[in-house]
């Protein structure tokens, strides 16, 4: 059983890593804020905090951050936003395919906060995000704890 429990090593690891982009930074800060504040009380480790331009380029950050073997868990956070032409949708879809590949391959677990909303432009919107971006930086800290100390959990299982 000692091999089966190599795929649990990653929750014993001391940090996560926190990927942000940079456009619409003052909404995907209320994400990380939040995240932060709610992890802290949830999880011992440290996060490390890494800024990207934009959304597209979190899976090549992810990919190579998973790679160092340093990270139990790495958590994505952005907004892309439909400016009036279809770039969004392949941008969205291009960031979570990009997220789970390297999930599969690195075996590290990976959260997407990277969200893409139907109606960003209308008015009232951004403040709408902003606030639901607090949300969701509470849900993904929940998330990333909970699933780390059940494959924490599960490592131990599996080694006795």
């Amino acid at each position: 059983m000692k091999s089966n429990s190599m795929c649990f090593d990653f929750a014993t690891r001391g940090r996560v890593a926190f990927i942000q982009s940079c456009w619409h930074r003052e909404i995907v800060d209320e994400l990380r804020d939040s995240f932060l504040d709610t992890f802290s009380t949830l999880d011992g480790r440290p996060v490390d905090v890494f800024e990207v331009p934009g959304a597209f380029e979190i899976p090549l950050k992810a990919q190579f951050l998973a790679n160092t073997g340093k990270y139990a868990a790495i958590v994505a956070a952005g907004l892309v936003v439909d400016g009036g032409i279809y770039r969004h949708e392949f941008v969205a879809s291009a960031v979570i395919d990009g997220l789970m590949r390297t999930q599969l391959e690195t075996r590290i677990p990976i959260f997407s906060a990277v969200l893409t909303p139907h109606d960003f432009r209308s008015e009232g919107q951004p403040d709408f995000f902003a606030e639901h971006f607090i949300g969701k930086g509470i849900e993904a800290a929940q998330t990333c704890a909970s699933t780390l100390a059940e494959y924490s959990k599960d490592k131990v299982a599996l080694a006795e």
